[in-house]
Protein backbone atom coordinates (compact mmCIF):
# COMPACT_ATOMS: atom_id res chain seq x y z
CA UNK A 1 0.00 0.00 0.00
CA UNK A 2 2.91 2.88 0.83
CA UNK A 3 4.56 1.78 -1.72
CA UNK A 4 1.23 2.45 -4.74
CA UNK A 5 0.93 5.64 -2.60
CA UNK A 6 4.29 7.32 -2.69
CA UNK A 7 4.78 6.22 -6.30
CA UNK A 8 1.16 8.29 -6.67
CA UNK A 9 1.94 10.81 -4.92
CA UNK A 10 5.06 11.58 -7.13
CA UNK A 11 2.40 11.10 -9.73
CA UNK A 12 3.71 8.17 -11.59
CA UNK A 13 0.43 5.95 -12.32
CA UNK A 14 0.48 2.88 -9.66
CA UNK A 15 -1.93 -0.17 -8.17
CA UNK A 16 -1.47 -1.49 -5.07
CA UNK A 17 -1.69 -5.49 -5.22
CA UNK A 18 -3.83 -6.37 -1.64
CA UNK A 19 -4.61 -9.72 -0.89
CA UNK A 20 -7.85 -10.73 0.49
CA UNK A 21 -6.42 -11.11 4.07
CA UNK A 22 -4.92 -7.70 4.18
CA UNK A 23 -7.30 -5.57 2.39
CA UNK A 24 -8.83 -4.31 5.51
CA UNK A 25 -5.04 -3.16 6.80
CA UNK A 26 -5.14 -1.45 2.95
CA UNK A 27 -8.27 0.46 4.14
CA UNK A 28 -6.77 1.74 7.41
CA UNK A 29 -3.46 2.39 5.53
CA UNK A 30 -4.78 4.00 2.98
CA UNK A 31 -7.11 6.36 5.09
CA UNK A 32 -4.80 7.19 7.35
CA UNK A 33 -2.25 8.12 4.55
CA UNK A 34 -5.07 10.64 3.00
CA UNK A 35 -5.54 8.66 -0.20
CA UNK A 36 -8.70 6.25 0.47
CA UNK A 37 -9.12 5.88 -3.43
CA UNK A 38 -5.97 4.51 -4.21
CA UNK A 39 -6.39 2.39 -6.75
CA UNK A 40 -6.10 -1.28 -5.94
CA UNK A 41 -6.82 -4.84 -6.87
CA UNK A 42 -7.72 -7.52 -4.68
CA UNK A 43 -5.71 -10.82 -5.04
CA UNK A 44 -6.33 -14.09 -3.38
CA UNK A 45 -4.37 -14.86 0.17
CA UNK A 46 -1.38 -16.43 0.29
CA UNK A 47 0.64 -15.39 -2.89
CA UNK A 48 4.13 -15.17 -0.84
CA UNK A 49 5.57 -18.95 -0.83
CA UNK A 50 2.91 -20.13 -2.78
CA UNK A 51 5.05 -21.21 -5.58
CA UNK A 52 6.16 -19.74 -9.00
CA UNK A 53 3.29 -21.68 -10.97
CA UNK A 54 0.67 -20.17 -8.65
CA UNK A 55 2.20 -16.91 -8.46
CA UNK A 56 2.07 -17.25 -12.84
CA UNK A 57 -1.70 -18.21 -12.62
CA UNK A 58 -2.45 -15.20 -10.22
CA UNK A 59 -0.52 -13.04 -12.40
CA UNK A 60 -2.29 -13.79 -15.71
CA UNK A 61 -6.26 -14.42 -13.82
CA UNK A 62 -5.54 -10.35 -12.35
CA UNK A 63 -3.26 -8.81 -15.07
CA UNK A 64 -6.91 -7.15 -16.86
CA UNK A 65 -7.45 -6.00 -13.38
CA UNK A 66 -4.27 -4.12 -12.90
CA UNK A 67 -4.52 -2.61 -16.30
CA UNK A 68 -7.89 -1.52 -15.74
CA UNK A 69 -6.94 0.27 -12.54
CA UNK A 70 -3.89 2.18 -14.14
CA UNK A 71 -6.06 3.21 -16.99
CA UNK A 72 -8.75 4.42 -14.55
CA UNK A 73 -6.46 6.88 -13.14
CA UNK A 74 -4.37 7.87 -15.61
CA UNK A 75 -5.48 11.51 -15.83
Amino acid sequence: MRDGINLANLGIPAVALVTEEFWPQGDFVAESLGMPDVPRVKLPHPIAGSGAQHMRKVAQDFAAQVGAALDANSD
